[in-house]
């Protein structure tokens, strides 16, 4: 499947990114359009000049050309990505209310800003999509949950999952509310894989590994295990109880990061209160 018409990025940092990346290498769309003043890395620029049907504008006012608007339909781009930072949304989104349309879907990636906020900034008739995807979509390994708003076709849905599904895994929810949660627990998520690496590392290294050492063994066995889960049906509970032998160095382990009494309840409960902190912040950033 390819998206018909034109697929516009606004905002091509990490994210962004990583999601024209992912489009350029499963040719996504029929036709690109890139909005980011900034210049773009080699390595984009290059796949870019590959598709050959992608353009970089510095602003949206350059937008209306070359997209479907100029064969006489009448119509913007067929999707309209929103890939800048929560913080930069409110200065940027008034400058592409003349795409609103009902031939067009916004399709945004921006961190707690609700569908109700995105259409106050768009204006009326906007059509809109608030996902949140996560880090490993630059390795086409992502994870992102979407919500559509109530005027977005079955059609536009499947056209955003598409494009979503070009960097990873898709799942989508009717409850709007939920989003603080899935911000939290995946789009927060890869920061706290990266800080558990961190700490075996650091902690093998206080067992007397050398670092570098240390640091190999926990960067592999991070993702041998996730890995062997994405491949296993069995629950998470589960693995890990295979793996931990009655009387073993495993359950010895367990016994320090699982006990009630340690760090506030074990790395259970401190991971509940991390997830917490990081939904209410998602929350405080809707405004």
């Amino acid at each position: 499947m390819r998206v018909s018409g034109t697929v516009c990025l606004v905002g091509c940092g990490k994210m962004g990114g990583a999601l024209l990346a992912g489009w350029l290498r499963g040719d996504a769309a029929e036709a690109l359009v890139v909005i980011e003043p900034q210049p773009l890395p080699a390595a984009l620029r290059e796949q870019i000049a590959t598709h050959g049907r992608t353009r970089v504008v510095a602003d949206a006012g350059a937008v209306g050309a070359g997209t479907d608007a100029d064969a006489g339909s009448g119509a913007g781009p067929g999707v309209v990505v929103l890939a800048v930072k929560p913080q930069a949304m409110a200065a940027v989104l008034p400058g592409l209310r003349p795409l609103v349309g009902p031939g067009t879907v916004f399709l945004s990636i921006a961190a707690g800003r609700t569908l109700g906020w995105l259409s106050e900034q768009l204006g009326p008739g906007a059509r809109i999509v608030r996902s949140m995807p996560n880090t490993p979509a630059a390795v086409g390994c992502g994870m992102t949950v979407a919500v559509a708003g109530a005027e977005v076709t079955a059609e536009q849905v499947r056209a955003c999952e598409h494009l979503l599904a070009a960097v990873g895994e898709v799942a989508w929810v009717t409850d709007e509310s939920l989003m603080d949660a899935v911000t939290a627990v995946s789009g927060s998520g890869p920061a706290y894989v990266f800080l558990l690496i961190e700490a075996m590392a650091q902690a093998g290294v206080a067992c007397g590994l050398p670092e570098a050492l240390a640091g190999q063994l926990a960067r592999a066995t991070v993702i041998g295990s996730g890995e062997l889960a994405r491949r296993s049906d069995e629950p998470a509970a589960t693995l890990r109880q295979n793996v931990t032998s009655p009387g073993g160095t495993t359950a010895a382990a367990l016994e320090i990061l699982m006990a009630p009494e340690a760090a506030g309840g074990g790395l259970p409960a401190l991971m509940t209160r991390a997830v917490e902190a990081a939904a209410r912040r998602s929350r405080a950033l809707a405004g």
